[in-house]
């Protein structure tokens, strides 16, 4: 599946992730790595709202380490279907070598493109 496919497949779970809570339909969440530049600093998280959470990020309303390194660009993200999963994979990626988490963009995103805009749109 190229980049433009997998964005569209994952605009498509965003998109109805943002659909008005109902007891039975299934929340996601998200793993996510940012960085300030191709091969720069990442910063793996998650979250249940990815947009509103990418959002934070770009302004920088938050105080901590993406604000400090000026991490603004998403590279790269997963969903998941419950929240434990996904902070299951978030330990699991901060713990890997940055080689590792690199080779993991360059799969999905050789590029480095920011899915910014593929997200928000």
């Amino acid at each position: 599946m190229d980049t433009r496919a997998k964005a569209r497949a994952q605009r498509e779970a965003l998109a109805s992730h943002s659909k008005p809570p109902d007891h039975r339909a299934m929340r996601f969440s998200f793993v996510y790595l940012m960085t300030n530049q191709p091969n720069g600093v990442l910063y793996v998280g998650v979250t249940s709202d990815l947009v509103r959470r990418v959002a934070q990020h770009r302004s920088g309303l938050i105080e901590g380490f993406t604000k400090r390194y000026g991490l603004k660009t998403l590279v790269w993200f997963e969903t998941h279907q419950d929240i434990v999963a996904a902070i299951a994979r978030e330990k699991e990626i901060k713990h890997w070598t940055r080689t590792r988490k690199v080779r993991l963009i360059h799969e999905a995103n050789p590029a480095w493109h920011d899915m910014w805009p593929d997200i928000s749109a």
